[in-house]
């Protein structure tokens, strides 16, 4: 089986002491290549430097989305995202260029950020995607109007977009595909309990519009168990066989359609 991590925060400090052996443990599972998810102007850089040293090993090995999440919106210098076309034009020596921007969008449900710099913030990153026809990678939590607002506003200027981690409504579903968003599931398909409407609405994903992602260190998967409860890539397996059997579809077979997706989504090799 073949699987592809479309969502991973590799650079989180829940794996600062094994950074490698997740990477490692990940393609030993099938899971590979990993496609990291950075924010702000620190972490985007630290990740593509590290995919790129990492890559001088193992080409092909890692890719990077980088952006500036909604939580992290308040840091962010109105109106600037020289740090992101530089990394998306490749001028970073040893720094692969970025694949993809995001994670944006809007998150009202922490209210991390005032909601009209979230706002402001997610606009200029769709705009930079569109100059760069770049895809998104979305986030949106308790946000739908305003999100779906600003996401038809921008949808037809950009390549491709993908909702990342969905877990809402039929309606929101509905809209999203209307729009030629692909789908992300995470484990929290797994949860029989929080995750009960999304085994249902998984249904009604067309196969062409489903990616699969990790979100680590976040969303362990039920039923695994490990003391520290950090997720990892090569849990994903995991994933892909709960989503199959929702779907009464075999798992290679899944596991190859989602795999094709995010090659052709993210125009990876």
């Amino acid at each position: 089986m073949k699987l592809i991590d479309i969502g991973i925060n590799l650079m989180d400090p829940a794996y600062d002491k094994d950074r490698e052996e997740v990477i490692g443990a990940a393609a030993g599972a099938g899971v590979s290549p990993l496609i990291m998810t950075a924010s702000g102007e620190k972490n985007c850089l630290k990740a593509a430097l590290f995919a790129g040293s990492y890559n001088a090993l193992y080409p092909g090995a890692l890719y990077v989305k980088a952006g500036i999440h909604p939580h992290d919106a308040k840091n962010w210098d109105g109106g600037k995202m020289e740090f992101l076309g530089d990394l998306i034009r490749g001028k970073e020596k040893n720094a692969p260029s970025i694949i993809a921007v995001g994670e944006c969008g809007l998150d009202y449900n922490r209210d991390f950020s005032p909601r009209d710099i979230q706002r402001k913030c997610f606009v200029k990153q769709a705009e930079l995607a569109a100059e760069f026809s770049l895809p998104l990678f979305l986030h949106v939590r308790d946000a739908f109007a305003d999100f779906s607002a600003i996401l038809s506003d921008h949808i037809k200027a950009l390549p491709a977009a993908v909702v990342h981690c969905f877990t809402g409504t039929p309606d929101e579903l509905d809209f999203y595909l209307s729009l030629g968003c692909h789908i992300g599931i995470t484990g929290w398909i797994c949860d029989e309990g929080r995750g009960g409407p999304l085994r249902e609405l998984v249904k009604n994903i067309p196969p062409q519009r489903l990616m699969l992602e990790s979100d680590g260190p976040y969303l362990l998967p039920r039923p695994i168990k490990v003391k520290s409860r950090r997720n990892e890539p090569k849990y994903l397996p995991h994933i892909a066989e709960t989503v199959a059997a929702l779907l009464d579809k075999e798992t290679e077979k899944l596991a190859g359609e989602t795999y094709n997706n995010s090659k052709k989504f993210f125009k990876i090799g």
